[in-house]
């Protein structure tokens, strides 16, 4: 980076820090304050802190990466738009009703206190094994590749840049709460916007357009059954992403992560009221629709950029960076690199304060009633301190495993999410669902899950031509997520019809058509036609993408 790129990157820097500093002396007076903003965040701040707590290391080296070595595969889970609505319109009303602070916290509304508890301890020792790990690593894989620096002070760089981003952002985290993760959100997202489509644009002139991009992508074979770079739908026969299940696949670890999940849905329980909190939820939904153009398409410049020898690609995982570093002119690097900053940054303060207020609410108050609310935000700020160290002390670990750990985050996301998705739906969906049903669902979809990982883990000393391997590990990970949600359907019905209902007055207003007419009332104020219009776009973006990218 030269001179100029480091003054951009300063004053971005800058920026940063008066909204950081804004954001702390706001006051965090209650937990409702710290955890959730004051319960008063508007569709902007709630909008551009979905979309920036997404995107994280799995755009910036997965996505791009992948777009490098499998094209359009992965763009599945970026057209998820819908479901981002789906959170929006449907649980929307069922979340604000309940004044829940977190998600495990509503199961215990709909269900029993260990359904709560067993969904928090999911929760929070999946974030630190997987979402804040990766984050930091992929942090420090790619500031030491994009500004070339090997070493610092006799230190790795890798490591001052993994620590340094884990700390900064605890920081800022621990004293401003989700304040802190809204207000910086509102200017992350815009920066990494602006970054990526320079990137991209960029890509675009130097490859020769987008139909010599489309040329050069179409002609490259993705398995052996005739599917290409560009195909959307593949063969079933595909060992990684065959369409009988990537679409039902996909869309069940996107419910379970846009719906259900603390990490995004803490966002929309900040919002002032519905009409906010649904809104912010349409904004969200219209910029996820970006990371496939910002991102994916960028990885196949990549790779088109390398067939025709302009760039050297080390490996599809750099296809971001080496861009960053190929194409940009002087100025935007430090535009980008900002971006790449803002992105990880938004990811881990969102992880730091989700992570936080599970503990805080679902263990800490759980278990001491009658804690003031100074305490309640005095614990939060120390459990945020908490995960910033556990992040830091997995860093070694992630140094050694980390392209391997990087590998198996989808099939992790997947070994997790049927439990939690079918415990959720059914639960909304139908009063007939009892507290044991919910509670076993959650249980049989996490064992089901964790079976396949730790045969995983240890294939090596497994038979290949076996029962037990064939079934938890020769099984396409999408297929086996299929089948687990199936099970978990299969299994909570029939447990349902065994055990005792909760009382209907105990949930009345958290399932469908339990509402009173007040509560109706209220949720038919919040939206107008606007809403649907720009709702109806948004799926007709994605309708329209999956045509042109169908076969």
């Amino acid at each position: 980076m030269l001179t100029l790129d480091w003054i951009v990157l300063g004053a971005f820097v800058l920026t940063l820090i008066v909204f950081i500093v804004l954001a702390v002396r706001s006051k965090s007076k209650t937990s409702s304050d710290y955890f959730l903003a004051g319960r008063d965040a508007t569709w902007i701040a709630i909008g551009a802190s979905i979309f920036a707590s997404n995107i994280g290391s799995e755009h910036l080296v997965g996505l791009a990466g992948a777009g490098a070595s499998s094209g359009m595969a992965m763009a599945h889970w970026e057209m998820h738009g819908w479901l981002i609505l789906l959170l929006g319109w449907l649980f929307v009303p069922f979340y604000a009703r309940s004044g829940v602070f977190t998600m495990p916290e509503f199961l215990e509304r709909r269900y029993n206190k260990a359904s709560r508890s067993v969904l928090s301890i999911i929760s929070l020792v999946s974030y630190v094994l997987t979402k804040v790990a990766v984050t930091v690593y992929a942090g420090g894989v790619v500031f030491k590749d994009v500004f070339g620096i090997e070493s610092m002070w006799g230190i790795d760089f890798f490591w001052i840049s993994a620590i340094g981003l884990v700390v900064i952002t605890g920081i800022y985290t621990a004293l401003g709460g989700m304040r802190a993760v809204l207000w910086t959100s509102v200017l992350q997202t815009p920066i990494l916007l602006a970054g990526s489509i320079a990137v991209l644009i960029a890509g675009l002139i130097k490859v020769g357009g987008w139909d010599e991009l489309m040329h050069i992508c179409r002609a490259v074979p993705v398995n052996e059954y005739g599917d290409t770079m560009t195909q959307l739908i593949r063969s079933p026969k595909d060992p990684t992403f065959p369409w009988t299940g990537v679409l039902l696949g996909s869309a069940i670890i996107g419910f379970w992560y846009w719906c259900t999940d603390q990490y995004i849905v803490q966002r929309v329980l900040s919002g002032r009221d519905q009409t906010q909190a649904r809104r912010g939820a349409i904004f969200g939904g219209f910029l996820k629709l970006t990371p496939v153009f910002i991102f994916l398409i960028p990885g196949m410049i990549a790779y088109a950029l390398n067939q025709q020898g302009v760039i050297h690609l080390a490996s599809s995982d750099s296809a971001f960076s080496t861009l960053i570093k190929e194409l940009l002119p002087i100025g935007f690097k430090g535009l980008v690199v900002g971006g790449i900053l803002a992105a990880l940054m938004s990811s881990l303060a969102s992880l730091f304060n989700s992570s936080a207020a599970l503990f805080t609410i679902d263990f800490y108050q759980k278990y001491k009633p009658k804690a003031s609310e100074a305490e309640l935000v005095r614990v939060g700020r120390i459990a945020t301190v908490v995960v910033v160290i556990l992040g830091i002390l997995w860093i070694p670990v992630m140094k050694g495993i980390g392209k391997v750990l990087y590998a198996y985050l989808q099939d992790v996301q997947s070994l997790l999410a049927p439990g939690i998705a079918a415990a959720f739906l059914l639960g909304i969906l139908s009063k007939k669902i009892t507290p044991a049903a919910g509670l076993t669902g959650l249980l049989t979809g996490f064992t089901i899950g964790m079976f396949r990982l730790i045969f995983t883990v240890f294939k090596g000393y497994l038979d290949a031509d076996g029962v037990i391997y064939q079934v938890f590990v020769g099984t396409n990970w999408l297929h086996y997520e299929i089948v687990n949600f199936g099970i978990v359907i299969v299994t909570m019905i029939i447990v349902s019809y065994f055990t005792p209902r909760i009382a209907e007055h105990k949930i009345a207003g958290l399932y469908l058509g339990s509402a009173t007419a007040e509560q109706k009332a209220i949720t038919r104020a919040s939206w107008n036609k606007w809403d649907v219009i720009t709702s109806v776009v948004i799926i007709t973006v994605i309708i329209v993408f999956y045509a042109y990218f169908w076969n």
